[in-house]
């Protein structure tokens, strides 16, 4: 067999000789000037460790921290300890913190740009918690990224969720968290498609009401916050909400399904960008980012539009599960040895999804050599003799 064709099943049950086109040539600029561009880093499993489900997560830091030099050497900033690296899902409290202490300390040895989370999840899930217990937990978190010398992400709280009765009480736990912290800070608003349990964060189900409460903070404590990520999937709105923003704060990008755009920007002005689908796309944004540097909008988009399928496959509902396509494309180009999660997740897609991915991937030129032998181990693995 071709080292550039898989046998790959097909929607009607029938095997498919599948050719990949050969992989794009990507200029990588390792200094982006144009704009703020972070990307959300996975985590990598040590495959032979206890990690299934409901079991404490064993990370390979190795592998780990490779990927994150793999992301800096494309001139992209990681933003550590996020969701992507399957916070909430998997990935404790006792473990993020050797992340952030490990990926930061290389971070300072080389110079690279680096932002970690900062949240609430050492605190027990499905318990109520005081307003007061929130705020320690924050700062418990803020204290030890600011320890090791990066910047930080609020990111949003599921206790904060449960125990807020109104928008004053979200106002009073950043309020409080924010007077405590060194430096200026990047907010992050995560909408329920990412987590349910953050439905009706800043106060109200309602959108729009929690837009206004969440710009009301903001000029409260412009003088705190760096930058906003918003994470709700609809450009429409982030457009707006940036339009909104004080002058001194940026607004980073989210928007998974339409990043081109909002990264490109109007005549009003544009997103940075924290993203998880730069994790998959790193040498396409390098070279995007380039074309935007020169001023070439043609070409930005020419190489970032392409991925927009992929990208969209990747983060469908259930959205969450979006950290499995990563992986999964990391393992692919031969980024990591395997293809194993922390919390068993890499169970959380079908075959069929992992198939369409693989194609995707290929159609927008992110595929390297052997991912067609990975792909096939993986279908053999699964079934398909």
């Amino acid at each position: 067999m071709s080292s550039r064709a898989v046998s790959l099943p097909t929607e009607t049950g029938a095997i498919e000789m599948y050719r990949l086109h050969e992989p794009a040539h990507f200029e990588v600029h390792t200094n982006p000037r144009c704009r703020s561009v972070l990307a959300a880093a996975h985590v990598v499993a040590d495959p032979l460790a206890e990690n299934c489900l409901g079991a404490s997560p064993v990370i390979d830091w190795e592998a780990t921290l490779g990927y994150r030099r793999y992301l800096w050497s494309l001139g992209l900033g990681v933003a550590e300890a996020m969701d992507t690296a399957q916070r909430g899902m998997g990935l404790d409290w006792t473990a993020t913190k050797e992340l952030i202490r490990r990926s930061a300390q290389d971070a300072k040895s080389s110079g690279s740009p680096i932002v970690c989370g900062a949240g609430t999840d050492q605190l027990p899930a499905n318990q109520r918690h005081s307003l007061k217990t929130i705020v320690e937990a924050y700062l418990e978190q803020c204290a030890w990224i600011e320890q090791h010398g990066a910047r930080i992400v609020i990111m949003a709280s599921r206790a904060l969720a449960a125990a807020a009765y109104s928008a004053d009480d979200y106002h009073r736990v950043y309020e409080t968290v924010l007077d405590q912290t060194r430096d200026r800070v990047i907010l992050h608003w995560l909408g329920p498609m990412f987590d349910p349990a953050l439905a009706g964060y800043w106060g109200s189900q309602d959108l729009d009401a929690a837009t206004t409460h969440f710009l009301s903070l903001l000029k409260k404590l412009q003088n705190k916050v760096e930058g906003v990520k918003v994470s709700l999937l609809d450009k429409e709105r982030e457009i707006a909400l940036r339009r909104e923003l004080p002058g001194s704060i940026k607004l980073f990008t989210g928007d998974d399904f339409n990043y081109p755009e909002l990264i490109l920007g109007d005549e009003q002005g544009f997103s940075h960008a924290l993203l998880g689908i730069f994790d998959g796309i790193a040498p396409a944004t390098s070279a995007a980012l380039a074309a935007l540097d020169r001023g070439d909008k043609n070409t930005f988009l020419a190489l970032l539009n392409p991925t927009i399928p992929l990208a969209r496959h990747i983060f469908q509902a259930p959205t969450y599960y979006y950290k499995t396509g990563l992986v999964f494309l990391a393992y692919l180009n031969g980024l990591q040895s395997h293809f194993r999660m922390i919390g068993g997740l890499e169970s959380a897609r079908s075959v069929p999804h992992f198939v369409k991915l693989f194609k995707l991937a290929d159609q927008a030129g992110l595929l390297r050599h052997g991912a067609a032998e990975r792909m096939q181990r993986f279908l053999n693995l699964a079934g398909l003799e």
